[in-house]
């Protein structure tokens, strides 16, 4: 499975006649291609082209006399097959901003309606633009409303726009964007999962707090998150049940109970304790929810925050345990 998109980098020199034999040849044969011009300026001394592949791929390449980039959610030709990669950070300003501008263009020519939310556009752009991922995850939140049951997509994708714009997860894009996966296929359950971590990461944001995400431990795993302030330093462990099946014997209570004990037995367990578990139903339906929230089950570990979101900003839920974190009025606690 291709990864979110990176650049390849070359320290070598490539004239026209390279370009023309080594890139457009090599991609000519394999799955046919056009160079084409490109839509933006690059500017600053840099040559640019544009491929685009009969199938629907499409490839970059910015030059030097002396040193090149490569991107694209295609066939990478042969004589790039050796080449670092780097992120989107790692390379020229000039080469990542056309590179952005090109592929932000080309995505909202292909999905329009994404042109609306611009800071989702963007920092999913590794994976909306992927070799393999690129119609699976633009799915995910035009038909499957990012995981939220009973909610209309633009209003959950509004959602998750308004909290990207905040810039908190700028710094750490390529692995947070990466969560959600370049599967060619809706996995539901795993990109749910994923977007469970961006609505805990807003929760601790609007709660006041700086977030970091994937923390390594001692044990050698990785916890999702630690949340900072002046006086806090806690790490947070996220989890996201799934809905229930209507059997009685998978309701919503025994769902959280099991899922929790899940995570409290694998990574919490390993990790030796300290860390806080979010357990976020927000893939639940009112009435699984309302059962949730009569119950209160317990999850097996302290302390804890059971909670559901909804694309509207609501959040309502309950706590185990002495949690150390402060949530002012960003959760509406039942307890």
């Amino acid at each position: 499975m291709a990864r979110p998109l990176r650049f390849r980098y070359s320290p070598q020199s490539w004239s026209d006649g390279r370009v023309q034999h080594d890139i457009l040849g090599s991609l000519q044969s394999n799955i046919g291609a056009r160079t084409v011009t490109p839509w933006f300026k690059i500017g600053g001394g840099w040559r640019s082209h544009r491929f685009e592949m009969e199938n629907g791929d499409v490839a970059l390449f910015a030059r030097t006399d002396d040193e090149a980039y490569w991107m694209g959610n295609t066939q990478t030709p042969s004589a790039l097959w050796k080449t670092d990669k780097f992120g989107w950070r790692e390379v020229p300003y000039r080469v990542s901003r056309w590179a952005k501008r090109e592929l932000t263009a080309t995505l909202h020519e292909q999905d329009p309606w994404l042109a609306e939310y611009p800071h989702l556009s963007w920092f999913f752009l590794p994976v909306f633009m992927s070799k393999d991922g690129r119609d699976s995850t633009r799915t995910f939140f035009r038909e499957h409303a990012a995981g939220f049951p009973d909610a209309d997509p633009r209003e959950t994708t509004r959602f998750f726009d308004e909290f990207l714009r905040t810039g908190v997860l700028d710094d750490y894009r390529h692995v947070m964007s990466g969560k959600l996966g370049t599967s060619d296929h809706v996995d539901h359950v795993r990109m749910s999962a994923a977007m469970a971590e961006f609505i805990a990461a807003k929760i601790l944001t609007d709660s006041g707090y700086d977030v970091v995400p994937e923390i390594e431990v001692t044990t050698g795993h990785s916890l999702d998150f630690r949340a900072e302030s002046n006086d806090t330093n806690v790490l947070v462990e996220v989890t996201r049940p799934q809905p229930p099946q209507k059997r009685a014997a998978s309701g919503p209570v025994a769902a959280v109970r099991d899922t929790a004990e899940t995570k409290t037995n694998g990574q919490l367990a390993e990790h030796g304790g300290g860390a806080i578990l979010f357990v976020d139903c927000s893939s639940f339906h009112d009435d699984a929810w309302a059962a949730v929230r009569g119950e209160q089950p317990d999850v097996r570990h302290r302390p804890a925050v059971v909670y559901r979101a909804r694309p509207n900003g609501h959040v309502d839920g309950y706590r185990k345990g002495a949690v150390p974190l402060e949530f002012g009025d960003t959760v509406e606690f039942l307890d």
